[in-house]
């Protein structure tokens, strides 16, 4: 079973038009926090963060697409807070910012003293990652509840994303928590073990 670290800092927030989730994810004990996706409204991720008592000091791209990254460089602007992006993304979806990062599959960032594993997940863009934290999986368009990320957007493929489910998502641990880049089910996190059960994208599937 994997073990939650209890000095992990999180917080999941639904910002903008189109129903995405934004989320943090830091170290308590450092007081320094990643901002996942940060999208549609710069002011309330940095008001969040302030009334939290955390400093953003990452940004973290599930992918490129400008509905996860449109606030990047407000978010950054006149900073040296580093944007990590997978090094696989298209450069049309890449944000233009001086602070890029490019990481690879497997990649350890690490936030305080909290580890973050990249898990590189192509299907939805070339570029998508899923991060992982103790038992939080965020997976971006990769992995919805009950649902995956759409596949025919330029960088998307069908089979890569079959590829994905069965190589990258489905041999995770069941006990982790799925935290996805939008709210569309009535649930916002699942446990992977539950959505190996009745999430079609991965019940289809074969390892």
């Amino acid at each position: 079973m994997t073990k939650k670290d209890d000095n992990i800092f999180f917080k999941q927030m639904e910002i903008g038009l189109m129903n995405n989730y934004v989320y943090f994810i830091g170290d308590k004990s450092t007081g320094e926090t990643a901002v996942v996706d940060p999208a549609w409204n710069t002011d309330t991720i940095k008001n969040e963060a302030e009334k939290a008592g955390y400093k953003i000091t990452a940004v973290l791209l599930t992918h490129g697409h400008y509905d996860h990254s449109n606030a990047v460089k407000e978010l950054t602007d006149n900073s040296d807070i580093p944007v990590y992006v997978s090094k696989h993304e298209l450069p049309l979806y890449k944000p233009a910012d001086d602070n890029i990062k490019d990481v690879e599959h497997n990649d350890i960032i690490n936030i305080g003293n909290i580890e973050i594993k990249c898990i590189h997940t192509p299907g939805h863009s070339t570029g998508c990652v899923c991060y992982l934290a103790s038992n939080i999986l965020l997976t971006g368009d990769t992995l919805f509840i009950d649902g995956c990320g759409r596949c025919d957007l330029p960088g998307g493929d069908a089979e890569e994303m079959k590829i994905t489910m069965a190589n990258k998502i489905k041999p995770l641990s069941d006990d982790l928590i799925v935290y996805p880049g939008h709210n569309y089910n009535s649930k916002s996190s699942d446990t992977l073990g539950n959505q190996k059960k009745t999430n079609p994208s991965l019940s289809n599937v074969y390892t």
